[in-house]
């Protein structure tokens, strides 16, 4: 096998935008190309391939793979007969968005309810003006509703969570005739 594998216009065009996509959701270009080229390939690619199929330095494909790695998006697999590091990822569309859900709550999420809550918690909350108060309790209730309803629907079966995608308009329809 070549160490650039050709990618065809459909695969480029998807790998070129999901790098920009990336951008937007703060991940580094070249980190969302190399996990596009490894989710479309279907099989472990090691560093060099990588780097000849993106046409970027072999230096950026490796501080790209630690972060994905970081992630829980890449794992690191060896093949038979070669020395060197391949990695994958999972095939699996809903694994892969699970694994991006929780990794974003785990590092985003999570962090920004523990601050809250240790505010409410701190006596000096007290000598705060009683609208901040409340804007700070209110804004704990919220993100730990929706930390709570984010478990709940990442422990769906992905059949499951499609149907309650699915049922958003019509609750909406629904409450709104009631």
């Amino acid at each position: 096998m070549s160490d650039a594998a050709e990618l065809s216009p459909i695969a480029r065009r998807f790998v070129l935008h999901w790098g920009e996509m990336g951008s937007r959701w703060g991940v580094n270009r070249t980190v969302a190309q190399i996990h596009a080229l490894l989710f479309l390939s279907g099989q472990p690619m090691h560093a060099e391939q990588i780097a000849a199929t993106l046409s970027v330095a072999r230096s950026n494909v490796s501080t790209s793979l630690r972060e994905l790695i970081n992630y829980n998006l890449v794992r690191t697999v060896h093949l038979l007969g070669d020395r060197r590091d391949h990695f994958e990822t999972s095939k699996d569309v809903w694994e892969l968005f699970r694994t991006v859900v929780r990794e974003r709550k785990a590092r985003e999420f999570d962090p920004t309810v523990t601050m809250l809550g240790e505010c409410i918690a701190d006596p000096a909350i007290a000598d705060e003006p009683p609208e901040v108060q409340a804007r700070i309790k209110e804004t704990l209730a919220l993100m730990s509703a929706l930390s709570a309803w984010g478990d709940e629907m990442l422990r769906l079966e992905p059949a499951t969570l499609m149907k309650v995608m699915k049922l958003g308009s019509r609750i909406q329809k629904l409450l709104r005739e009631n």
